[in-house]
């Protein structure tokens, strides 16, 4: 469905805007949920006992879920029907925010956040098919719209709202938020107007496999980096191939699974077959442009919405409120620039802005490499999450309009589908491939300089497992020192020497993204040069 497309569609009836009440919260439902798990990184951390990087497997494996089930939710819900189906996975939701409160370890809340990507999976379709459903004409654009301010509005709230319960309550009761506001999705849910769905429709079971298979390795491998060896497997690899890490291997396994799920679709659609999505909306040039300039986007706000956090909470030892005044200027900035980027389009082509943007946020995270200190509330450091958040802001919204222009409506929900697939394994990526890099950078830095600081004997250094660094506060490293034979100078030094190496650390992690966007600018600048008016045909 395309945007200008529905602007010009008559109106032929004006719906009551209540059930958009129910998909505007849908939208906020997941989003809240995304925004709500860096924010309790530093709460679980505490409650679990183990490493932020394991934490983190509660944001990987939302995006996992979503990513690989997004293509088969959408065939699902067409022929299952849209409303059934939308209230079933609210339920799903439900039970996955129960999960998440009364979660005993790491592996409940993992679980929980698997059931809330597998009900992602299918709201993200739902929600703009039944929009399509529901709302005509002008309403039908204006509720279009609403989805893109949704997630925004969710990304600040949650950072605010989680925020201040983990600092005066505790992490769990921010998930019984997304519980009460998966209740009232699921009561808005029966003001929409029903659908039968169509029996007809056959699900590609295989490409479903590929492509899932495809996103769970990728995923695994590159979450795993870390843990398992970069190259080399580690001991705490579940198992090895000639020596070599298992997670390369896997990420090496989900290109092919990708490249052979391209291949099986493309040749079901030349014998006419009904494809699991269909690959016409990136047969130009300028579509594929898109898709990789957006997962460039969201892999980056994923790393940073991990990186900050996890620095703020795990290592300064701060509150989630401190998190969420920290993460204020970047989250407000995406949200308001998101709003008001769609003005410049009028004046400006996709291309141009996309440059721009691209140039923007390398200049920012270049920025940022150069002035982050242990005080995030410093003004160098807050212009630098300002400048990162306009870039940001305009290039989420920017792409995936260039994706809805260039496709006719009857492929609106294969757009949406390959979009939702996109951005979630970004997101995924993005956190997991941080963290690995983060990791091993301090591990590196932390061995090297080991060995310029005398009064840190080679004795003491054994006590001390440098094989499996990890960001840690300076007063549970010093609990951890207090269990060797360290003197008090000798804890002062390594706790010193630990505190610049996490610095360090950060500042280059800023650079490696600063570098990632650099390279964006050459998908960036295969995005349409047209104008308003000059745009192709969707219908």
């Amino acid at each position: 469905m395309s945007t200008s497309a529905a602007l010009t569609d008559p109106v032929q009836e004006r719906r009551s805007w209540g059930p958009m009440v129910g998909l505007f919260l849908a939208q906020v439902l997941m989003s809240f949920n995304v925004a709500a798990l860096p924010i309790s990184i530093g709460g679980m951390v505490e409650d679990f006992e183990v490493p932020p990087t394991v934490v983190s497997s509660t944001i990987v494996a939302y995006g996992l879920a979503v990513a690989a089930l997004v293509m088969t939710g959408a065939k699902l819900g067409q022929r299952v029907g849209w409303v059934l189906i939308f209230r079933v996975v609210v339920v799903v939701f439900a039970t996955s925010s129960v999960m998440m409160m009364l979660a005993p370890s790491v592996g409940w809340a993992i679980g929980g956040q698997v059931l809330a990507g597998g009900a992602a999976a299918i709201i993200v379709p739902a929600l703009v098919a039944l929009i399509a459903e529901n709302y005509k004409g002008d309403q039908q654009a204006t509720a279009v719209g609403s989805l893109g301010s949704a997630r925004a509005f969710s990304g600040v709230s949650a950072f605010l709202i989680g925020g201040t319960l983990g600092t005066l309550v505790g992490w769990r009761p921010v998930f019984a938020i997304t519980l009460g506001l998966a209740v009232a999705v699921f009561a808005f849910s029966f003001g929409l107007r029903a659908d039968r769905g169509d029996r007809t429709i056959r699900i590609d079971l295989f490409a479903s496999v590929l492509v899932g298979a495809a996103v769970v390795s990728l995923t695994l491998g590159f979450n795993n980096l870390n843990g398992w060896g970069i190259l080399r497997a580690e001991d705490s690899a579940p198992f090895s191939i000639a020596g070599v890490s298992p997670a390369p291997v896997l990420v090496v396994l989900g290109i092919i699974f990708g490249q052979a799920f391209f291949v099986w679709t493309g040749r079901r659609m030349r014998r006419g077959q009904v494809p699991l999505v269909d690959l016409s909306v990136l047969a130009r040039p300028t579509e594929r442009a898109a898709v990789y300039a957006m997962f460039v986007i969201v892999a980056m706000e994923a790393a940073v919405n991990f990186t900050v956090p996890t620095y703020i909470q795990v290592v300064q030892g701060r509150t989630p409120f401190d998190t969420s005044l920290a993460m204020m200027p970047f989250n407000l900035t995406v949200f308001v620039t998101a709003t008001l980027v769609v003005r410049f389009y009028q004046r400006f082509a996709p291309r141009t802005i996309a440059l721009f943007a691209f140039g923007l946020t390398t200049v920012a995270l270049v920025w940022l490499a150069l002035v982050v200190t242990n005080n995030w509330e410093t003004l160098p450091t807050i212009v630098g999450l300002i400048a990162f958040g306009i870039g940001q802001g305009a290039l989420v919204t920017l792409v995936f309009n260039v994706l809805v222009t260039a496709a006719p409506k009857r492929l609106a929900g294969d757009v949406g589908s390959l979009r939702g697939t996109a951005q979630n394994l970004a997101s995924a990526v993005g956190t997991a491939v941080m963290g690995a890099v983060l990791v091993t950078t301090l591990s590196a830095g932390i061995v090297s300089s080991v060995q310029e600081h005398p009064e840190l004997p080679p004795e003491l250094v054994a006590q001390v497992d440098l094989d499996n660094v990890n960001f840690v506060s300076n007063d549970d490293l010093r609990e951890v020192l207090a269990t060797t034979s360290a003197t008090p100078e000798q804890v002062e030094a390594a706790v010193e020497l630990n505190e610049d190496q996490r610095l360090q650390t950060l500042k280059l992690g800023f650079l490696i993204l600063a570098g990632i966007s650099a390279a964006a600018a050459l998908p960036a600048s295969r995005l349409p040069r047209y104008r308003p008016g000059e745009i192709p045909s969707t219908d």
